[in-house]
C-alpha cells in the first residue's frame, strides 16, 4: 500500500491563481532533489528556517521563480520523513512545471492523502487524527471546525484510553481464571464484571449518541421547503439566505426545479431547498419538476410546509400536509402582512395539525426569527455528558456502536455462566473496534478508502 522508501511530490494549495502556491515533497531524496533545483550541490539550510533562493531548470540552465525554501528533517516532520515546501508565486502553470521536473528527477506523485498516510504510518499522528485533518479541510462552518480540530488534538484518542483500559482489567482476571483455576468464578466475581460492563456500555452508548448531533454539524441539516404553487416557498426561501436567488413572480408554478443553497444558522451548515409546487402537472417540464420536489422530500431531515395564511386551504394545502406528516415538518403560514391572514383558520381548518405553526412574512421579515429558531430547534440536544464533544464521523459511529453490542454479548454471556472463552470472544472484538477508530488494528482496504476521500497534496 505504500511505498516508504521513495519520494512523493505534489501542490498543496488549492487550485488556481493565487499570491503563493506550495509545492511539497517528502521523502529521503527531497533534500538532494531540491539541491538540484537550486543549482547548488551542497545546499543544506537550517531545519524549520526559511530562505529565499532561486529555482532553475536543470536541463536549460533557465529561472524559473524564486521562492521560499522550508526544510523539515525526520523525524521532527508532518510526515516523519525529510520535507521539503517550496512557497513560489502561485501561477498554475509554474508549479506545474517545477513538479514536472521534480518528476523527471526521480520523485513520484502524490498519491491522495499520502502525506498524512505517511504521518499516520510514521506514528506521526493516529488515524482519527488523519481523519481530522481532512475533517478540518472540509468544514463549512466556525462549528464544524472546531469539532475537526478538537479531534486533530488527540481529543477523541484521550476519550477512548478508559475505555480500552476498564476493558483491559476485566480480561486479566477472565484470562487468568482461564489459565490456573479450575473452578467457575464465583457469583460475586460475576456480578462485579457484569456491573463494570454495563457501567463501560453506557459510556460508550453515551458518546456514540452524539453523532445524530455531530453528522448534522459535519454534514449539514438538509431543509427543504414545499407547498402548493404561490403561496410564497420562493420568497421564504430567499428571505432566509437574505438574497434574491429564486425567481419570484405572482403566476403559479414560477418555480419549476429545486433549487439548493447553504445556509449557516448559528454555526450549522443547512442545506436549503426550493421545490416546485405541488399540483397535478399541466405539462411534461411541471411533471419532472414535481417528481424531483418528490426526491427532495425523501431526502430532507427537516420540511418546512408553506401555506398562505391569508386565504381558505385547498385540496392541493391539504394534500401537502398529509405528505410531510410522514416526515419531520413545522408549518410557515406566510403572508401575516396581509389582510385576512388568519393562524385560527388553518387551526379550524379539520386538518389534523402535528407542528409548529409559525406565523411568517417574506415580504417585511416578521416571523423569519422564530423560524429559524424552529429550523434550529431540530439540531438541539447536543450538549449532555460528551462536554460538547461529537462524534462526527460515520465510521467512528460504527465501531462504537459495534464495540457496545460485543460488550453486551460477553455481559449476557458471564450471567448465563458461559465458558470464560465465549465471554472473552466479545470483550476482545470490543476491543479490537475501539482500536480501528484510532488506527491500531484497521485493515489495509480500510485505510485505503479512508484515504481515497482526502485531496493531492495533503
Amino acid at each position: 500500500m505504500l511505498q516508504i522508501s521513495d519520494t512523493i511530490v505534489a501542490i498543496s494549495t488549492p487550485p488556481g491563481r493565487g499570491g503563493i502556491g506550495i509545492v511539497r515533497l517528502s521523502g529521503p531524496e527531497s533534500l538532494s532533489l531540491t539541491r538540484k533545483l537550486l543549482q547548488k550541490p551542497d545546499f543544506q539550510p537550517e531545519p524549520n528556517r526559511v530562505s529565499l533562493h532561486r529555482l532553475y531548470d536543470p536541463q536549460t540552465g533557465e529561472e524559473l521563480d524564486r521562492a521560499l525554501i522550508t526544510y523539515f528533517r525526520a523525524p521532527r516532520s508532518f510526515t516523519g520523513e525529510d520535507v521539503v515546501e517550496l512557497s513560489c508565486h502561485g501561477s498554475p502553470i509554474l508549479l506545474l512545471q517545477i513538479v514536472d521536473i521534480l518528476l523527471q528527477l526521480g520523485a513520484r506523485a502524490a498519491d491522495p492523502g499520502e502525506f498524512t498516510l505517511r504521518a499516520l504510518a510514521n506514528g506521526r499522528l493516529n488515524l482519527s487524527q488523519a481523519e481530522a485533518i481532512r475533517d478540518l479541510i472540509d468544514a463549512q462552518t466556525t462549528a464544524a471546525a472546531r469539532q475537526a480540530a478538537r479531534q486533530l488534538s488527540g481529543e477523541l484518542s484521550t476519550r477512548l484510553q478508559p475505555f480500552k483500559d476498564s476493558l483491559l482489567e476485566i480480561i486479566v482476571p477472565l484470562e487468568s481464571s482461564l489459565e490456573f483455576v479450575e473452578d467457575d468464578l464465583p457469583d460475586l466475581a460475576i456480578e462485579g464484571i457484569s456491573a463494570r460492563l454495563s457501567d463501560l456500555i453506557g459510556e460508550i452508548e453515551d458518546l456514540a449518541a452524539t453523532f445524530r448531533t455531530g453528522r448534522l454539524l459535519k454534514e449539514g441539516l438538509r431543509v427543504t421547503l414545499i407547498g402548493r404553487p404561490n403561496v410564497g416557498k420562493s420568497s421564504i426561501f430567499n428571505a432566509l439566505l437574505k438574497q434574491d436567488r429564486a425567481i419570484v413572480t405572482e403566476l403559479p408554478g414560477t418555480t419549476r426545479d429545486s433549487l439548493s443553497e447553504m445556509l449557516n444558522l448559528d454555526g450549522i451548515p443547512v442545506l436549503l431547498t426550493d421545490t416546485a409546487g405541488m399540483r397535478e402537472a399541466t405539462d411534461r417540464i411541471e411533471r419532472i419538476g414535481i417528481e424531483r420536489t418528490k426526491r427532495a422530500i425523501a431526502d430532507a431531515d427537516l420540511l418546512i410546509v408553506v401555506i398562505d395564511g391569508s386565504a381558505p386551504l385547498t385540496e392541493e394545502d391539504r394534500e401537502v400536509l398529509s405528505q410531510a406528516r410522514e416526515n419531520r415538518h413545522l408549518i410557515a403560514v406566510n403572508k401575516s402582512d396581509l389582510e385576512g391572514f388568519s393562524l385560527e383558520r388553518v387551526r379550524e381548518s379539520g386538518i389534523e395539525i402535528d407542528a409548529e405553526l409559525i406565523a411568517v412574512s417574506a415580504r417585511t421579515g416578521d416571523g423569519l426569527e422564530a423560524l429559524r429558531d424552529e429550523i434550529l430547534r431540530s439540531f438541539a440536544g447536543s450538549e449532555d455528558s460528551s462536554g460538547g464533544f461529537l462524534i462526527t464521523n460515520a465510521r467512528h459511529y460504527d465501531l462504537l456502536r459495534r464495540a457496545s453490542e460485543s460488550l453486551r454479548s460477553a455481559q449476557d454471556l458471564i450471567k448465563q455462566r458461559a465458558s470464560e472463552e465465549l465471554v472473552l470472544v466479545g470483550l476482545y472484538d470490543a476491543l479490537r473496534y475501539l482500536g480501528e477508530i484510532t488506527g491500531e488494528t484497521t485493515p489495509e482496504d480500510i485505510l485505503d478508502q479512508i484515504f481515497s476521500t482526502f485531496c493531492i497534496g495533503k
